[in-house]
């Protein structure tokens, strides 16, 4: 760690850096990421004190954490960790909260990655604890207003909307042309069904 603060401050004003500064940023990130017997004797350390909440304010100090429960299979212990933690991060927290629920899935079912719809399910059956999201989850469901303007098309123009259609209806509506488009395909495939 010493070596590569010293010849990041040496080369600092370097562009682009050299590649054995890079290589060495690589290496010590990967080794400060793995689950090491020294970076759990740390955690230990740390969350056998009585200050341990102070340790906990920093963002760095919850992801080790958080990695050495997982390590260990300890989800439960992990996810109490972040519900009570008082890291400012709070985007990285829930970010970790998935991670852990992706790791049970993956422990579940064997597998080394899970498919974006896995992760989709895994997000929706384990949401945070309002203490990670205190302005509430983001909805991702429409108004009322807007549901029914699009139904009302749907029924009475077309389900099938061109380019144009569904960029004046975006307009209309003050959503994503690829909003409206997805929300189109989603009405046809429950027609179907």
């Amino acid at each position: 760690m010493k070596q590569f603060m010293a010849m990041l401050k040496k080369n600092e004003n370097k562009h682009p850096p050299p590649t054995k500064l890079l290589n060495l940023a690589g290496q010590l990130c990967w080794e400060l990421q793995s689950s090491s017997p020294s970076l759990e004797k740390l955690v230990e350390a740390m969350m056998g004190c009585k200050n341990k909440s102070y340790f906990l304010t920093n963002i760095h100090v919850v992801r080790a954490c958080v990695s050495v429960h997982i390590h260990k299979g300890q989800h439960e212990a992990a996810c109490r960790l972040l519900e009570y933690c008082e890291a400012e991060e709070k985007e990285e927290l829930m970010q970790l909260w998935h991670e852990i629920h992706y790791r049970r899935v993956m422990e579940k079912y064997q597998t080394d990655v899970l498919t974006p719809l896995q992760k989709f399910r895994c997000r929706k059956r384990n949401p945070p604890p309002i203490s990670l999201c205190p302005e509430g989850l983001k909805s991702r469901n429409y108004s009322e207003e807007v549901r029914q303007h699009l139904h009302r098309f749907a029924a009475e123009v077309t389900a099938n909307p061109d380019k144009k259609q569904r960029e004046r209806l975006a307009r209309d509506m003050n959503l994503q042309p690829t909003q409206v488009y997805n929300w189109f395909a989603n009405y046809r495939r429950r027609q179907k069904s």
